[in-house]
């Protein structure tokens, strides 16, 4: 009986974080559609996305703008949060996330050669968004492990390939002026004038990504306990972090591809996320993936509200929060709190 009762202790405990996840995710939500040039009350909001009050101006301003908006919000957010959740750990990395290592600007400038070749083919952005996150991924994991593969020398030379890609892509931009219209709203990060049409493929793939990647969370918690040790319990290494990869860099390339190049959201949320419900891999991207989306819609909510009539790139506040992180997070690891 007592055993009965400290394992329903237990329980409760586990699962508190994840209730407070969802109802701030809710709540996000909810004042995401509700906040704006103009207000709507959270009771029409809900007869509106009930099925009610369809023919007024009202549903027109959810349906068409605040909602496809808030929904790319959200899903950003949890593909960013789990892409970096699982780049940290694959690497054994505290400091990777999809922006610090290149993922971002490979998706990007992939993204530009596809908007540039085929102006009117939206749906192989995503794809498109992913070939070019893995690459960068790649390439970097493959200058880190030239070089001795350290946690610095990772960080580095996801800046140096960053820079390349920058390279590239405003070289696009400068030959193929239109290869995509607001390019700097792009390159910052937002989700002004985002539609269902252009949301769509993406999510498709976020949601086959983070499932797979799921399925393979034990195999993760495997993984992180080093190379030598996964090999000796029969796991096959190299072919996984391949994988694995590959699938944050799906992650990562499907949210560039409709949010422009978000920084910061796989590094901050995955730190926060191991305080709250610890290392194992399940518990752990299941949190990202609620934090993640909770964070980026509350930022770009504070985006919109804070300067109105005025609106600032959601991206814009995103690294002023992230930038800050990452020092505290080097200054940390010159103290040797986080040992390679």
């Amino acid at each position: 009986m007592k055993s009965w009762r400290i394992s329903c202790t237990r329980q409760k405990t586990e699962s508190k974080p994840f209730l407070i996840l969802i109802l701030l995710v809710l709540a996000a939500a909810l004042l995401s559609i509700c906040f704006g040039a103009v207000w709507i009350e959270p009771g029409t909001v809900l007869r509106i996305l009930s099925g009610r009050d369809r023919f007024t101006v009202e549903a027109n301003i959810i349906l068409l703008t605040r909602l496809p908006r808030t929904c790319g919000c959200l899903l950003a957010g949890m593909a960013l949060a789990v892409a970096g959740a699982v780049i940290q750990c694959v690497l054994s990395n505290p400091l990777a996330a999809p922006n610090i290592i290149g993922v971002n600007a490979g998706a990007g400038m992939a993204v530009i050669l596809c908007t540039a070749l085929a102006p009117t083919a939206l749906t192989a952005l995503p794809f498109a968004a992913f070939a070019g996150a893995l690459l960068a991924v790649f390439t970097v994991l493959a200058i880190a492990e030239k070089t001795g593969a350290s946690k610095m020398t990772l960080v580095l030379s996801g800046v140096a390939v960053s820079s390349i890609f920058s390279a590239v892509t405003d070289a696009v931009i400068t030959f193929v002026p239109e290869a995509l219209n607001g390019y700097s709203d792009f390159r910052i990060g937002g989700f002004a004038n985002l539609t269902f049409t252009k949301l769509s493929p993406a999510f498709w793939v976020i949601l086959s990504a983070f499932l797979l990647v799921l399925s393979l969370s034990n195999e993760l918690d495997v993984l992180m306990l080093g190379r030598d040790t996964a090999q000796s319990l029969g796991l096959r290494a190299k072919p996984l972090r391949l994988i694995l990869l590959a699938l944050s860099a799906a992650l990562a390339g499907a949210a560039v591809s409709f949010s422009g190049m978000l920084g910061f959201v796989g590094l901050i949320v995955p730190h926060i996320m191991r305080k709250a419900v610890g290392e194992n891999s399940f518990p752990l991207l299941c949190s990202c993936a609620l934090g993640g989306a909770a964070l980026v819609t509350f930022c770009d909510l504070l985006a919109r509200v804070l300067f109105s009539p005025y609106e600032l790139p959601v991206g814009i506040v995103l690294s002023l929060l992230g930038g800050p992180f990452f020092i505290v997070l080097l200054l940390r690891q010159r103290k040797g709190r986080i040992h390679d």
